[in-house]
């Protein structure tokens, strides 16, 4: 099987704030070589780093805001966050657990610092991805999973750690989440010295970021903590080797290859639908929800 070599390692760049909970590295689109189509299905991650948030009585968060054509996926390494959306979804996420939130035909959502979290304050950091959808599915009904650790599929690789499998499929084991198209997305948690293989199609677009600590890939070149790893469009199989404890999310995809228009919340695939998607928010489709 033919390697799978490293396209680039991205430094973040500095950290801004998405409403007032969260202080993010946005590393899709903001890096010119990782913009929406070369990233295809991901459109969007924001990566809120280790941060202490001082504790507060009223909870942090993005207020009520809108999204039509893709999926919000919230992958929770320390805090709580809390969400709510105009379709009935909803729930509260800690350490290890995920929300996917499938916005398709349009809701309102906010999603915040758990209350008793913010209450006590501490240590927060959380990935969010956005998953595009097929033209066939974005005007599809919403949906919204909330996926517990507990119910993650665990690879044990012996004294090398783990992999956590939150979707797609690793040595066999298929993680919780329903997917529209074909995404893997785990959680490789290596002790210090320990090795994991990954294999993907050659087509999919493959990436990560080092959440904790720094690794190796393919026996050769270093990625620090915080940074995001991509992955060339050829070649199948890469290895990563933990330097010291580490926490890596790997996530791949198979390009959807359809037309992107994203404006603001919504990411369609024309103008004209992103002017539709404006009119029924301001017409009351996307139904209500309370700040």
């Amino acid at each position: 099987m033919a390697t799978k070599h490293l396209e680039a390692i991205i430094q973040p760049r500095p950290a801004h704030y998405v409403g007032d909970g969260f202080r993010v590295h946005n590393f899709i689109p903001g890096f010119e070589r990782l913009n929406m189509q070369r990233m295809d299905p991901f459109i969007m991650l924001d990566y809120n780093s280790k941060y202490e948030f001082p504790a507060s009585t009223v909870p942090k968060g993005v207020g009520v805001h809108p999204h039509r054509g893709f999926e919000t996926v919230t992958i929770a390494y320390q805090g709580r966050v809390q969400h709510h959306d105009s379709s009935g979804g909803g729930g509260i996420i800690g350490q290890g657990d995920v929300q996917w939130m499938t916005a398709a035909s349009g809701v309102l959502h906010k999603e915040y610092h758990e209350k008793e979290w913010s209450e006590k304050g501490g240590i927060f950091q959380m990935v969010q991805l956005w998953v595009n959808l097929p033209a066939k599915d974005k005007m599809s009904q919403p949906k919204y999973q909330s996926i517990e650790n507990a119910s993650m599929k665990r690879v044990d690789l012996g004294e090398n750690g783990y992999v956590e499998v939150i979707a797609g499929e690793y040595n066999g084991e298929k993680g919780p989440a329903f997917t529209f198209t074909p995404v893997n997305m785990m959680n490789a948690k290596l002790k210090a010295g320990g090795k994991a293989t990954f294999s993907f199609p050659a087509h999919y677009t493959t990436a990560g970021i080092v959440i904790e600590g720094n690794i190796i890939v393919n026996g050769e070149k270093k990625v620090p903590t915080d940074y995001m790893l991509l992955f060339e469009n050829q070649g199948e199989e890469f290895v990563i080797e933990a330097e010291d404890d580490a926490v890596v999310l790997i996530f791949s995809g198979e390009p959807i290859k359809e037309p992107i228009f994203a404006y603001g919340p919504f990411v369609m695939n024309t103008r004209e639908e992103i002017i539709q998607a404006y009119e029924d928010f301001n017409n009351g489709k996307f139904g209500t929800l309370e700040e």
